[in-house]
């Protein structure tokens, strides 16, 4: 496909600024003493997390949907979705009265499934296929040929990029009335309608800002696609296993590489451990829930910082863009976020079968603070030693250092599991 033309202006994004007020309120946008101390910036949160659907996705789901004419709408509606724009999509058709076909990947959690069916009613079906976002594209798009349906993307449209910019523009009217200016504006990057739309809006409005891009380390799209310079679709989503599921696309869109490209703001990969960490502090310390990709903003200012420091007179902005987090996935959160931290670490180790054993290991390996959190062990009657997979968790990430050599002088085996280990998806 060639670059798409003409590509959204800042007039569009005023547009659609005008069609959203009619449904939507500005979303808070606070200044985070957290962020703000562990930084020395002036560091603000936009939260669109209290959107009606929890994320941003709905500005650009209303503003495609209140484009279409009424016959356009009697055909309905088709979209793919990891669950946030799905939500946005059944909102708008719900207030519109259109019907709405919606795919979902398999790893879409299953508090998204169930908010998408309350906000749609009896006017959203929702379909569940595949294992990532592109299989549910995929499946929608087939759909929409055979059913004469619209497809409304999730980011790839210039309707949707329009949409989306808006948050850009309500971003910088609510620092002005603060008497401040936006410096640094951080946001996640999926598909790229989000970056495209602010890009698209800020170009004209607030040239001086600076736009930095956050992507998940295992799906870094949009940087392939700068690198190479044109989207290219990624051999797989490493590492993150769907966990960032808001913002991990194997491909971004045209359009949204297109405006991307010609702006070539910075993007920054953010390691999923860090997303947990900063999940949890946004809970625990500022009582927010965020989903993974919610976090990535302001999970990725630690290493904005280690290169580039914003001027400090100025506001830096995060985006936390959704708050659709299933709270049966903290466990898995937390496990992240001490793995990432150098507080938990997991061993294979070789216990003769002897009484004991166990007993030296606890008193001459483990520190006086270490805990054991996991101990799976395999006795054969047939063999001198027995294999237990061991979960050690420290106080301190300067304790695994002594652990290690503790273990290199003592008499039994011991083999360190990494997290890029196989064997580590088995702990996760």
């Amino acid at each position: 496909m060639s670059t798409p033309a003409p590509l959204p202006t800042a007039a569009d994004v005023d547009a659609a600024a005008a069609r959203l007020a009619e449904v939507l309120v500005p979303t808070p946008l606070q200044r985070s003493a957290r962020l703000s101390a562990a930084t020395g910036l002036e560091v603000w949160v936009k939260r669109e997390d209290l959107q009606p659907v929890r994320s941003y996705k709905v500005r650009g789901a209303s503003t495609l949907l209140s484009s279409l004419d009424e016959a356009t709408r009697e055909r309905g509606v088709t979209c793919a979705s990891a669950g946030n724009h799905a939500q946005g999509v059944a909102f708008a058709c719900a207030r519109a009265g259109v019907r709405a076909r919606v795919h979902l990947p398999r790893t879409t959690p299953r508090q998204k499934r169930e908010r998408i069916a309350a906000l749609g009613g009896d006017l959203v079906e929702v379909v569940i296929g595949g294992d990532t976002y592109d299989d549910a594209a995929a499946a929608s798009a087939a759909f929409a040929r055979e059913s004469g349906a619209t497809p409304v993307p999730a980011f790839d449209d210039p309707r949707t990029i329009a949409g989306q910019g808006t948050l850009a523009r309500e971003v910088v009217e609510q620092l002005a009335d603060q008497g401040l200016g936006l410096g640094t504006l951080v946001v996640p990057v999926g598909g790229g309608g989000l970056i495209a739309g602010a890009l698209t809006w800020l170009a004209e409005h607030s040239p001086s800002t600076t736009v930095v891009g956050a992507e998940p380390a295992g799906a870094a799209s949009m940087a392939a696609a700068l690198a190479a310079g044109v989207p290219v679709e990624l051999s797989g989503i490493d590492g993150f296993d769907g966990f960032v599921d808001g913002a991990a696309v194997r491909r971004v869109g045209e359009w949204t590489h297109a405006v991307t490209a010609a702006h070539r703001p910075r993007m920054l990969a953010v390691p999923e451990g860090a997303v947990c960490v900063e999940m949890l502090a946004l809970y625990q310390a500022d009582g927010i829930i965020a989903e993974p990709a919610g976090a990535l903003s302001s999970a990725a200012l630690g290493q904005l910082l280690d290169t580039e420091r914003p001027a400090a007179e100025q506001a830096v902005v995060v985006i936390l863009s959704g708050g659709n987090n299933d709270v049966s996935r903290y466990a898995e959160v937390v496990e992240r976020a001490l793995v990432h931290e150098g507080l938990k670490h997991y061993f294979l180790v070789e216990f003769p079968q002897e009484p004991g054993a166990l007993r030296r290991f606890l008193d001459e390996v483990l520190g006086p603070d270490d805990d054991i959190t996991l101990f799976e062990y395999v006795k054969r009657n047939n063999r001198e030693t027995g294999p237990a997979l061991v979960g050690v968790e420290l106080q301190d990430p300067a304790d695994h250092a002594p652990l290690l050599e503790r273990m290199a002088t003592s008499p039994l085996r011991v083999e360190p599991v990494p997290p890029e280990s196989p064997l580590f998806r088995f702990v996760q």
